[in-house]
């Protein structure tokens, strides 16, 4: 079970009251905060591929290995999955919700050998942060909506780049 600790305070915008309160109940309570009435069921315990799921995923981890470890656990079981990466201030919003997506996306997995070093939010950004979980909410609310979604959306803040697939 992960714990808030004080890098996320400034990189993920949690409140400094969070640090070392495990980060599911933590989450939870920033939803209340924001609208009570909004049921959250928390489950304290890193992802199994027994535990129930519902029709939208929203992955964000650290380990390319854990992240193809759940994808090929629930695709099969969801209908919507969005996945957020980032390193500092680059940011890849990659999103299925049809079978063309389902057949990309494992093409976006590697192997952890592969993988930039670190943590995704050793140097990055509170609005980095917030701009992906903005993106990966904006893909949800478009399926939502029945709107076309964008498969993959990369985002360099550095050199201001935006690419949209």
């Amino acid at each position: 079970m992960r714990t808030y600790d004080w890098t996320n305070v400034t990189t993920q915008g949690y409140l400094t009251t969070d640090v070392g309160r495990p980060k599911v109940l933590a989450t939870a309570a920033a939803i209340a905060q924001i609208d009570p009435t909004i049921e959250v069921e928390t489950v304290e315990d890193r992802f199994r591929p027994r535990i129930e799921i519902g029709d939208a995923t929203f992955c964000a981890v650290d380990s390319i290995t854990v992240r193809t470890a759940i994808w090929r656990s629930v695709a099969p079981r969801c209908r919507f999955w969005t996945d957020g990466r980032m390193l500092s201030e680059l940011l890849r919003i990659l999103t299925v919700a049809d079978e063309q997506g389902r057949n990309h996306y494992p093409m976006t997995l590697f192997a952890q050998a592969e993988a930039q070093a670190g943590r995704c939010t050793a140097h990055t950004t509170i609005y980095a942060a917030g701009i992906a979980a903005g993106l990966m909410v904006h893909q949800f609310t478009r399926w939502l909506r029945g709107l076309p979604i964008d498969r993959e959306i990369s985002l360099n803040l550095l050199a201001s780049e935006w690419l949209v697939s």
